[in-house]
């Protein structure tokens, strides 16, 4: 008997899973956001579904918001901190704090997430 863990190098949340508020796609075309507008800012997340490991810092974490199935990359980020959460029938979820380390400006914002979302996923299709 074995046991299934996930290994993730993009941290895709919903709004209801902790995706941060303060991002907001019409403001930050505006007036684009960078990483030191969250300086000393930790974020939290839960519920991700299944045990997962996000790489560990150094390394970066892609920064993706799932709005209705559809993905839209902000950056990076890295996982301070993450937990597994466990049940005896077998269900996992994940949740953990993370920093904002890079906000992309918006015209490469629009090409990471053409290129780099599963196809149909893409919040620019």
């Amino acid at each position: 008997m074995g046991s299934y863990i996930e290994i993730n190098d993009t941290l895709q949340l919903t709004t209801e899973q902790g995706f941060p508020k303060e991002l907001v796609l019409a403001d930050h075309i505006k007036t684009p956001y960078t990483a030191s507008n969250f300086e000393d800012k930790v974020f939290s997340f839960f519920d991700k579904p299944s045990a997962r490991i996000y790489q560990l810092p150094p390394v970066r974490i892609f920064l993706v918001h799932n709005i209705n199935g559809k993905w839209l990359f902000w950056g990076h980020c890295l996982v301070i901190e993450q937990t597994i959460h466990s049940s005896l029938d077998g269900y996992s979820t994940t949740s953990g704090k993370f920093i904002i380390t890079e906000i992309y400006d918006p015209e490469f914002q629009k090409l990471m997430t053409k290129r780099e979302t599963p196809e149909g996923t893409s919040f620019f299709t």
